[in-house]
């Protein structure tokens, strides 16, 4: 590692090590942040343009009106997904240069598929398709449920880089590489590129660390104070090792922060994070030494104790603790599917608002 110094801890570690991180958001005003900053790409999802509605209402609401004007046979979902495909793509177009400067390497903003769909490998292949068509330097983002797998082998057959999401644990990680590979084979086979590709597996490190401490609560479990905040970590390590050992040519991607654990223990890895706005920010103000950590074990003790009181944490830190057709089941999965769904039908519910004025509202 050089000693390069950058505008910030997140700009100098993007200097003098392979670790990258994106903005996780399509803020553009985030995203010009992160980019100034080093990021080098970006992700979106039904919840996270909800909340760039949120910010940024009143410069969306003219074109959701536009839209609800000109198709007056709309439905909300569909008014809500055409913004969120016009939210992403021009999102995208501020990564576009670093994408083309790094042969699609690099410079992707992600665009997740109707998490209501996950049960449905069709649907999501057919949504995935679709966005895939919308602008060239896109990750789509599915869950890393049986389906999902599925899908995620056929359109990494079709040449087409996946985001898998919703995946916390070891067992998950391994299954998302190996359906990448078949996929990559498949598509090898019968002499298609691959060359421009650009597969990512996110690992969720702070949703394994709020499972178990739901866990902890509910069952009255007490564990070393601090120990609960490194399971997403150990999970994460033991899959990036197992990710170099075998050469997979999918690359981490972690997700999630609570802590600065979640960026700090994975400076100096060959992989990426997708980090919030205000972590971001959080972290370029901090004193944090910038410094490899990747290689650094989770202390023996701490993994011994959560194995031993916490089966959860065995099956995500196993990696046979888990079968694909079990992973729609784990407590993670279906909390942050649920999120998810949630969260998509709070947007629904946001262009509702734009296109059935309440009458009862004050002043109507």
């Amino acid at each position: 590692m050089s000693g390069a110094e950058g505008r910030g801890p997140l700009h100098t570690m993007t200097l003098t090590s392979p670790t990258e991180f994106w903005n996780d958001s399509c803020s553009v005003s985030e995203l010009n942040y992160a980019i100034e900053n080093g990021a080098t790409g970006g992700t979106s999802n039904p919840v996270i343009v909800g909340q760039v509605l949120k910010k940024e209402l009143e410069t969306w609401k003219p074109r959701i009106m536009e839209i609800i004007n000109r198709n007056p046979a709309a439905s909300e979902e569909a008014v809500a997904w055409k913004i969120i495909e016009e939210i992403t793509v021009n999102a995208a177009g501020l990564l576009k240069p670093i994408y083309e400067k790094n042969r699609g390497r690099n410079g992707r903003l992600s665009i997740q598929v109707n998490g209501q769909n996950y049960r449905n490998t069709g649907a999501m292949v057919e949504q995935a398709v679709h966005f895939n068509s919308l602008y060239p330097n896109n990750n789509i983002k599915l869950p890393v449920t049986r389906a999902g797998l599925q899908a995620i082998e056929e359109l990494s057959y079709r040449g087409i880089s996946v985001n898998a999401t919703v995946s916390f644990t070891v067992p998950q990680s391994i299954a998302v590489a190996e359906a990448v590979e078949r996929g990559l084979e498949r598509r090898k086979k019968e002499g298609k590129d691959i060359s421009a590709m650009s597969p990512v597996c996110t690992v969720m490190v702070g949703r394994l660390d709020d499972w178990l401490k739901v866990i902890a609560g509910r069952k009255g479990i007490i564990t070393n104070p601090g120990y609960l905040e490194w399971a997403g970590v150990a999970a994460a390590k033991k899959a990036y090792r197992i990710y170099k050992e075998r050469g997979y040519r999918t690359r981490l991607l972690n997700a999630a922060y609570r802590n600065h654990f979640h960026w700090s223990e994975f400076i100096g890895g060959d992989m990426s994070m997708t980090i919030p706005f205000d972590w971001q920010k959080k972290f370029n103000a901090s004193d944090v030494e910038v410094k490899p950590r990747i290689n650094d074990p989770v202390d023996p003790g701490i993994v011994a104790e959560l194995e031993k009181k916490f089966p959860d944490f065995r099956r995500a830190y196993d990696e046979k603790g888990m079968k694909p057709e079990e992973f729609d089941n784990f407590g993670a999965v279906r909390r942050t599917l649920l999120s998810f769904i949630n969260g998509y039908i709070e947007l629904l519910g946001i262009i509702r608002s734009i296109m059935i004025i309440d009458p009862d509202v004050k002043g109507e």
